[in-house]
């Protein structure tokens, strides 16, 4: 029998009984580590609580709010207006701050969890980046989302790395190796890339970086060893990720680094194509209203019909190495001209110049959907995001930065929904990357949450030597390496 993808979807926490068929979350009695991951999009703003068992490694999702960021509550007089979401929507300092405090308040009352005694830590992270002239424009977005988590209750200090292990919560300490580490800004194994003049290169970095790590920890759920060296692609509105070096094992340096980057849209385009329709808002509306983010088993076959159409669509659709003359791409702020002096290979999609097709996307959505109806748009939708997926791998492969050692990790709701894993597994397979190809390429859902409580555990140095997520595929853990480094 055909193989399935490997799909990692979030588990419920453990419980415990404690007599007369009452049961306690494990989380309420156990040593756990909870994080706060606070991620304003495009199309959703979140909260999400997520508990890693201190004795096992493994991180549950406790917890998840979600509204749509096209919700938000319009400037009111005297504000200043600093940005907008994909679709136009404004957002100012205040409204993002609202918004978010409200969305941490309720996410932990739904979870009865106090921010004050239960939260461990939080970590922001926004893509909303396409009305910014430049990637260092992000620092602002991200004090408005401080500010709401301050307004919510949360003590500044789980919000920065502590200083020692004495800052730690007495709980925390017996698990933390900050008195032997030292936390240099790598996350999962991983540091970050900058460019000669010390800018980020891609406006949504940091989304990148966490869902890299998000990636890496949702692998531990599988038999996929996900360390380096990887691709981790993030196919939320927008596009992020990253493509990480092989480390020499005898290296004294024991991280890898940034080699490629991935930017510019992805849920966008399907969103277009659902706007043709009539059955979601003309200005706002997504894919996600119409078929929500679950993954479906089974296989996809490519009719005539829809084949026809994907090849329509992929004429639109541009997927290449950003030239260096652009500041923009796929409506996402790069510094192209940096990352090629830098060495790094940026990665971009587009349809057309900075999303210029997206009115054609949406006519050939409304032809499809006439004269077709909904189930072909489902499976023209799959077939045009695996292929998006497959386009990014391909040009990584040209490169030469997909070496037979590495592991594909992708989340997202463009990436993980219906029945793209199976057919992104499938072309994976056609392109002969890997001889084992299910043992080298894992869905994950949450990727950006799971990312947050890693780098949560990362800045407070509590790893696992047992069951490493830093260092490379098949190696040892670099915790002996980093002490040195530390000393």
């Amino acid at each position: 029998m055909k193989k399935s993808p490997n799909i990692v979807e979030s588990p419920p926490p453990p419980s415990i009984g404690q007599g007369a068929g009452m049961r306690v979350p494990e989380y309420k009695s156990k040593p756990y580590f909870i994080v706060a991951s606070v991620e304003m999009g495009n199309t959703t703003t979140k909260c999400i609580l997520t508990g890693t068992s201190l004795e096992t490694g493994r991180t549950y999702v406790i917890n998840k709010t979600v509204s749509m960021s096209r919700d938000v509550r319009p400037p009111k007089p005297g504000e200043t207006i600093f940005g907008e979401t994909l679709v136009g929507v404004p957002i100012t300092r205040e409204s993002v701050t609202e918004l978010v405090r409200d969305t941490l308040i309720k996410c932990h009352r739904d979870a009865d969890l106090s921010i004050k005694d239960d939260l461990d830590f939080v970590v922001r992270s926004t893509g909303v980046v396409a009305s910014m002239e430049s990637p260092d424009q992000v620092g602002d977005f991200v004090i408005s989302l401080a500010n709401g988590c301050l307004a919510a209750g949360v003590p500044p200090k789980k919000m920065t790395p502590p200083m020692g292990i004495d800052n730690l919560p007495p709980k925390l300490r017996q698990f933390s190796f900050a008195d032997k580490l030292t936390f240099c800004g790598t996350v999962a194994g991983v540091s970050p890339p900058i460019g000669s003049s010390g800018v980020e290169m891609v406006a949504n970095e940091m989304e990148g970086e966490l869902a890299m790590a998000g990636i890496k920890e949702g692998a531990k759920w599988t038999e996929v060893d996900f360390r380096n060296p990887c691709i981790s692609i993030d196919f939320g509105t927008t596009l992020d990720g990253r493509i990480t070096s092989d480390v020499d094992p005898d290296s004294e340096w024991p991280f890898a680094k940034t080699i490629g980057n991935f930017c510019g849209l992805a849920g966008a385009i399907p969103d277009a194509l659902v706007r043709g329709t009539g059955q979601v808002k003309d200005g706002t509306g997504t894919a996600l209203d119409l078929f929500g983010d679950k993954s479906f088993g089974g296989f996809s076959k490519k009719s005539k019909v829809v084949n026809e159409y994907v090849e329509r669509i992929h004429d639109l659709i541009d997927i290449r190495i950003v030239p260096t003359d652009r500041t923009r791409f796929g409506m996402v702020p790069v510094c192209a001209d940096l990352a090629a002096k830098s060495g790094i290979a940026m990665i971009g999609c587009d349809a057309g110049t900075d999303f210029s097709n997206s009115g054609a996307l949406k006519e050939i959505g409304g032809e499809i959907y006439k004269n077709n109806g909904i189930n072909v748009l489902t499976d023209v939708i799959d077939h045009v995001c695996a292929k998006m997926a497959l386009r990014l791998i391909e040009v990584a492969a040209k490169e030469k930065i997909v070496p037979p050692n590495s592991s594909i990790g992708f989340t997202g709701r463009a990436a993980i929904s219906g029945k793209k894993p199976s057919i992104i597994m499938d072309g994976i397979s056609e392109m002969g990357l890997y001889d084992k190809p299910y043992e080298h390429v894992v869905f994950v859902d949450d990727g950006l949450a799971r990312g947050a409580a890693l780098m949560g555990r990362c800045m407070c140095s509590m790893g696992k030597p047992n069951n490493p997520i830093g260092g490379v595929r098949g190696g040892k853990c670099i915790m002996a390496r980093r002490v040195k480094i530390g000393k």
